[in-house]
């Protein structure tokens, strides 16, 4: 999907409309023209797109880069890169979202990776859960949870912005970004390092 989007597609559609709270903790770079375009803070306005185009059932995997005012630190940068999993078909559950996040999270990360769901709140899924991963690798960092990823059931009122049935189709949307998994993974110590194209680093992989 285009990374320069309309607040329809990256907000508004998805149940959050201007004077939303949520909007408060995406806030991104708007291009200063009269119909305020905007850099996308997430790939969910793919979704948005895709359901409004394609009847159900719907399976689709979006990869993409965002954007936010992130200060750049060892852990945060304005730019970074998400994978979001869309999932809309009859009878869909949290029980099919829940067995989905796992196996993609195990193959990801190794077998012995186990997950936990804490009720959370985004605006566009309703039941939301935020994800916790906890591996050996996490264990050496200290911790014995780590956060990874949102997920949840893909709310009614989206459905209906992107003329789908509710009563009819249900589905469920997961998130995450990869930029910091691969930070976790190759156990970097800076996540810049990732985009500042340093040769020296880049042949150590």
């Amino acid at each position: 999907g285009p990374e320069i989007e309309s607040e329809r597609y990256c907000f508004e559609a998805l149940n959050t409309p201007a004077d939303h709270p949520a909007r408060d903790m995406q806030d991104t770079f708007f291009l200063d023209t009269s119909d305020r375009p905007l850099l996308r803070t997430h790939t969910s306005s793919v979704q948005i797109r895709v359901m409004e185009q394609s009847p159900p059932p719907i399976r689709i995997i979006v990869p993409g880069r965002v954007y936010r005012r992130d200060t750049a630190d060892a852990t945060h940068n304005p730019t970074f890169h998400q994978i979001e999993g869309l999932y809309v078909d009859r009878n869909v559950t949290m029980a099919d979202l829940k067995g989905t996040v796992e196996f993609v999270f195990k193959e990801l990360l190794g077998k012995d990776v186990k997950l936990r769901f804490r009720p959370h709140y985004f605006s566009y899924t309703d039941p939301s859960l935020e994800i916790d991963f906890s591996s050996p690798l996490v264990r050496k960092m200290g911790k014995e949870w780590l956060e990874i990823a949102g997920c949840g059931m893909v709310h009614p009122n989206v459905l209906r912005n992107c003329g789908i049935d509710p009563d009819v189709w249900q589905g469920f949307a997961f998130g995450f970004g990869i930029d910091r998994l691969a930070v976790m993974r190759y156990q970097l110590d800076d996540i810049r390092e990732l985009v500042n194209n340093d040769v020296r680093f880049l042949r150590q992989f």
